[in-house]
């Protein structure tokens, strides 16, 4: 049976290419970019594609999008949150705004989206989110603590969400890309505060080289992810967390690692904490 997707962040990346995937499965697709002429561009005019304007980050276009969607489609059985940036940089010299944005597109904006979309859900009794996270979600780093804890803050609510759908129905998958070839290391997706402290200098200057040396180089084929991802969301039962790509295992195996190593080291600290029994 064919599905209803609704993509946000659809004009370019793994949003374009989950809604090329999920098209080339028969399914119909809500696809949301705040430029709908470039979805358009990208995919063509289809009978199964309605392309909308859609800046997560203002509610009512969220609430618009999911409206046109349904009266074009009838409901929506999946969506993905995928709009997202990356904003690079030491924390101490990140402005309030630079902050307030990126939680505004990556935690914010996905929130909005899934508050318009929930209702429906809830009254057809199914449904499916993936919520696109990253390894930035599994383990912080040195000049990303935007960038990390905005997904570090979308894993959270994810298992959190999963829990109070789970009965209603639907199901939630926090979806933990590694290092995938788009243009997400390019300019378009990424935003670097300047290190004017010297301290900070040498250490941004590192990251910085490091991201631009695998911008358009990734492992991971963003393809792939779009097929899995529509493979799953005709599984009876999806994960919680999925990780994607082998350095996203890495990620993960190392994090493990550094928390049970973690948790050994001061158990015992840990535990003098409770009231004597």
């Amino acid at each position: 049976m064919s599905k209803v997707w609704m993509i946000t962040g659809a004009s370019r990346g793994l949003g374009l290419e989950i809604a090329k995937a999920a098209l080339a499965a028969g399914d119909q697709v809500i696809a949301g970019a705040r430029d709908a002429a470039k979805i358009t561009s990208a995919l063509g005019t289809q009978e199964h594609l309605l392309a909308v304007a859609l800046d997560v980050t203002v509610p009512a276009q969220s609430t618009a999008a999911v409206a046109a969607g349904i009266e074009r489609f009838g409901h929506i059985d999946v969506l993905v949150n995928n709009a997202g940036y990356g904003h690079f940089g030491p924390f101490e010299q990140a402005s309030a705004d630079d902050i307030e944005a990126q939680y505004s597109v990556n935690v914010f904006g996905a929130m909005h989206v899934t508050r318009a979309v929930l209702p429906g859900m809830r009254q057809q009794k199914s449904g499916r989110i993936f919520n696109i996270s990253s390894v930035a979600g599994l383990k912080g780093g040195p000049m990303a603590s935007l960038y990390c804890s905005s997904k570090f803050a979308l894993e959270g609510w994810s298992e959190s969400l999963a829990g109070e759908l789970q009965p209603l129905g639907i199901q939630v998958t926090a979806v933990e890309p590694g290092f995938f070839r788009t243009d997400f290391l390019e300019p378009t997706s990424v935003r670097y505060t300047d290190a004017a402290l010297p301290e900070y200098a040498p250490g941004l200057e590192q990251m910085q080289a490091w991201l631009n040396g695998k911008s358009l180089q990734q492992e991971g084929d963003p393809a792939k992810l779009a097929k899995v991802l529509v493979d799953v969301a005709s599984k009876p039962e999806q994960p919680l967390h999925l990780l994607m790509g082998s350095d996203a295992i890495a990620w993960m195996e190392d994090r493990l690692q550094r928390d049970a190593k973690n948790v050994e080291e001061w158990r015992t600290v840990s535990a003098s904490t409770d009231f004597p029994m």
